[in-house]
């Protein structure tokens, strides 16, 4: 019955995307502009006028295929506990490009980018060949045919920047992220959003650029960049869109992403700009087209901010010799996540404001009640916490004040990838490694529980920089002093340092942790995790409902009140009617949002965990009493890893058997993985994960 739905389910969103598809590469073609103006005609003598047909059209088969795929996600996370079948490898999913400036792509996001180019290509040539047929230069600016040719350019430049928008916001959802309809995570698809948003606002440039250099030619800048018309393009609307979303795409570049986080994190809060007056430039019309990512981008964030509601307290924090610290968060038992997962935490005491994402350390198979993040002091965010945590109380007492913390998620694949293979390969880079803690946990504890869905072999690579950063293993100190199951093996490489010690030696020399516990008498709530997406498929559908109810209610009152006694209809201002279709969604989104506090208040007093007065466990191995029993691990000093030679000499030893090789670290590192991969002539599965403390956890999927 399941495999029947999930089939169903899944011929709907097939024929959903189609229905959207189709509907942007019929849009140029003058057979559709017939055709649409025909409609439109029709619709206007109804309720539904010309904005609700292109609500009905341009917008809601998109929310449609959000909601059936919630449900198939919903369905097939409640249904898939088996081990997922292994399909034949494709060559489209191999590493194709490993490159300094442009990363690792595979060939699937090759054919893709191909493909969206070439869709663009069909966008602009639909367009731009109707207007030279039809060659009737605007009679207010007197321009020759060059000129005017100069002009459509410029403004069909605008609709591939238009195209580029409606895609722009897809791949940074969290809950609502249908990228995981195709198996791409949120850590994955940023990357996405990046190439997006360089696309578009490199379209919109030329837009803008054209067609001052038209209005300067003819020596009507003045004139016309000034002008907010009462119908058709608002010129100044348009100015102030490009500007806010040059100063978004600057701040974003990688230098100051990485050196002034700040800068780049809250002049991304422009996006608010940007769209609001993209919306008084484009007209109505066109702002149905990207209206669905920007629907399901503010219904996302709302649901987000209510789900970090209410605070719970930090439990303990553990401090690590490489200024790492590692903070346990109460959770629901109910909750669960697949390893790898990310949470984004907000501390108020250090800002009301900023979120940052962290992988979560622990696994729910083996801490019911608890997660854990590891935090590496990097960035001015991740020093003040260090600070604040590993600061002396101001009066001795074994348990300090609470330190109130927001938690969103956590958010990650809805199936435990690393599973099917019967071998595993991990390399980490410093911070790297927290995914894997995670990951070595999950798969302890299904060993341990006699579940045959784990892999049968683990090597892990961990490259440091110093001895002391090797301290950051021990939240698996179990799984690696554990001799008598021997899937697992650690090879440790120490960069910038020389010695000739065991992994035990250099274990037992910086595994003293310290333990800090703080007082949580005072919070009553732990962490939740995100609601199911049954629930914010019928969500989408409310406020989808609403919003349309509003425009009808809008149409209605247009018609009734705009009627003159002569039978003519008064013209409504386009900023009109375009600030009432702002108004209408804000409303929408309200509805639904109250309705979701709501729903969470019950939850919140029914399900979520109360520990107050219940002390829970929350033991971590810490080092002490390590042995030689860890001869088995090898520690390396002064250099790097030869991957080519680790590649090599683990293929041959798991003959015959499927090999996930799973990269976490930085850039360099990838890059050297990826470039290995490629040059193997075994089949590999490369999972690139990029770790940036001041920004968020980043990923790259590929599979060989």
């Amino acid at each position: 019955m399941a495999k029947a739905s999930l089939l169903i389910l899944k011929v709907l969103l097939t024929i959903l995307f189609s229905v959207w598809l189709s509907l942007w590469l019929l849009k140029p073609t003058r057979t559709w502009e017939k055709k649409w103006r025909e409609a439109e005609e029709k619709a206007m003598k109804t309720v539904f006028n010309y904005n609700g047909l292109s609500f009905a059209v341009y917008t809601f088969p998109f929310l449609a295929l959000a909601m059936v795929g919630f449900i198939y996600l919903e369905l097939k996370l409640r249904t898939n506990q088996m081990r997922p079948e292994r399909k034949l490898i494709s060559a489209l999913s191999n590493p194709i490009v490993v490159n300094r400036y442009l990363g690792i792509l595979t060939g699937t996001e090759i054919l893709l980018v191909f493909l969206f180019v070439t869709f663009l290509f069909w966008t602009f040539y639909a367009h731009i060949s109707n207007d030279f047929k039809k060659m009737m230069p605007t009679k207010s600016l007197k321009l020759s045919m060059w000129q005017y040719k100069v002009l459509k350019v410029a403004t069909r430049f605008g609709l591939l920047a238009e195209a580029c928008l409606a895609l722009l916001l897809l791949p940074i959802l969290r809950g609502m992220a249908i990228f995981r309809i195709l198996g791409v995570q949120f850590e994955v698809s940023v990357r996405y959003h990046i190439w997006l948003g360089t696309t578009m606002i490199t379209f919109a440039t030329l837009h803008g650029a054209g067609t001052f250099f038209t209005w300067g030619i003819k020596h009507h800048i003045q004139d016309e960049m000034w002008n907010w018309q009462p119908t058709g393009r608002i010129y100044l609307a348009g100015e102030i869109a490009l500007a806010a979303g040059l100063a978004i795409w600057i701040t974003s570049l990688p230098h100051i992403r990485r050196k002034h986080f700040e800068i780049f994190y809250y002049t991304h809060h422009l996006y608010v700009i940007f769209f609001t007056f993209f919306l008084f430039h484009a007209g109505d019309r066109h702002f149905y087209m990207v209206f669905p990512g920007i629907f399901l981008f503010v219904l996302d964030k709302f649901l987000r901010v209510i789900q970090s509601r209410p605070k719970t307290c930090i439990l303990s924090a553990r401090v690590f010799p490489c200024r790492a610290i590692e903070l346990t968060l109460p959770k629901d038992p109910k909750l669960t996540y697949t390893p790898a997962s990310i949470i984004f935490v907000k501390i108020p005491r250090i800002s009301e404001l900023q979120w940052h994402s962290f992988s979560i350390t622990s696994s729910s198979s083996v801490d019911h009640h608890t997660m854990s993040v590891i935090i590496k002091s990097e960035g001015w965010w991740t020093n003040a916490l260090y600070n604040l945590v590993s600061a002396k109380p101001d009066r001795e007492a074994d348990q300090r004040r609470c330190l109130p913390i927001a938690v969103e998620g956590p958010y990650g694949s809805a199936s435990a990838d690393f599973l099917r293979y019967d071998s595993l390969l991990l390399v980490a880079g410093g911070i790297g490694i927290t995914p894997f803690l995670s990951i070595l946990q999950e798969i302890a504890s299904a060993r341990s529980n006699g579940r045959l869905i784990h892999p049968k072999r683990v090597l892990l690579i961990y490259a440091v920089k110093k001895t002391q950063d090797v301290s950051l293993l021990n939240p698996v100190l179990a799984q690696l002093l554990n001799v008598e199951q021997n899937y697992l093996k650690l090879k440790v490489f120490v960069t910038r340092e020389f010695g000739n010690q065991t992994v035990g030696e250099v274990l037992n020399e910086v595994s003293q942790v310290k333990t800090i516990d703080f007082d949580t008498s005072t919070s009553k709530y732990a962490a939740y995790g995100v609601e199911n997406l049954l629930w914010m498929a019928a969500i989408v559908g409310l406020c989808s409902i609403i919003f349309l109810v509003l425009l009808i209610c809008f149409n209605w009152s247009t018609h009734f009140y705009g009627e003159m006694p002569s039978g003519r209809v008064m013209t409504v201002p386009s900023s009109t009617t375009d600030l009432f279709l702002l108004c209408s969604f804000v409303i929408a989104i309200i509805c639904s949002s109250l309705l979701a506090i709501v729903l969470r208040w019950k939850r919140a007093r029914k399900e979520l965990l109360s520990f107050s007065g219940t002390p829970i466990e929350t033991t971590k191995p810490t080092g002490v009493g390590i042995d030689n029993t860890l001869v088995e691990h090898e520690i390396h000093f002064g250099g790097r890893p030869d991957f080519r030679e680790v590649f090599c000499k683990f293929s041959n030893e798991t003959e015959g058997s499927s090999v996930g090789v799973f990269v976490c670290g930085p850039e360099s590192m990838k890059e050297s993985v990826a470039f290995t991969c490629k040059l193997s002539s075994r089949a590999f599965r490369v999972d690139s994960q990029k770790r940036k403390l001041s920004v968020s956890f980043h990923s790259l999927n590929f599979t060989l």
